[in-house]
């Protein structure tokens, strides 16, 4: 197969759980869709270097944070929040919960959220959440328990009830 095949194959598989993330983050499926798609076309350049590696999916999740972060730098003097509600639905379990959860990840600042989801959402280790963003480990426990506590007194939720939602 050849090496843009490859890619192909890769995109079609790992497409719908970045945009999933990059909704978690940004909370707007049609931007969520944007940014897979800029992350996808990004990756798509260095394909050939990049499905070589061990993880494809960790090189493309640090490229999405990117991707998003950088959208927020540049976005974040000239647009508005409002209160709206999810453009598509939970995924199955507890729709109103999650709805509530995503809508308090709003109110978190983006490299918080950024954390918060990668870490408990995504479950990914310290050392990956603190290598994707470029941040040290002790930056990345200190901005989760920061943005938990943010969390839980946005929601009046415990640990379980925030942990029963990634699944």
């Amino acid at each position: 197969m050849s090496v843009d095949g490859e890619f192909v194959d890769y995109a079609r598989v790992a497409a719908p759980r970045l945009r999933r993330t990059a909704y978690l983050l940004c909370q707007d499926w049609h931007l969520a869709q944007d940014l897979t798609q800029t992350a996808l076309a990004k990756l798509f350049v260095h394909w050939g270097r990049i499905h070589r590696r061990d993880s494809p999916d960790a090189y493309a999740r640090k490229v999405l944070l990117r991707v998003f972060l950088d959208h927020q730098r540049r976005s974040s003097s000239h647009e508005v929040v409002v209160d709206r509600v999810a453009d598509g639905p939970a995924p199955g379990g507890q729709p109103e919960l999650r709805l509530t959860l995503i809508e308090a990840l709003s109110r978190i600042p983006a490299r918080d959220r950024a954390i918060l989801v990668l870490r408990y959402w995504e479950d990914q280790s310290i050392d990956t959440v603190a290598d994707l963003l470029g941040v040290s480990v002790p930056t990345v426990k200190s901005q989760s328990a920061r943005g938990l506590s943010r969390l839980r007194s946005l929601l009046g939720a415990d640990d379980e009830a925030l942990l029963a939602l990634r699944d």
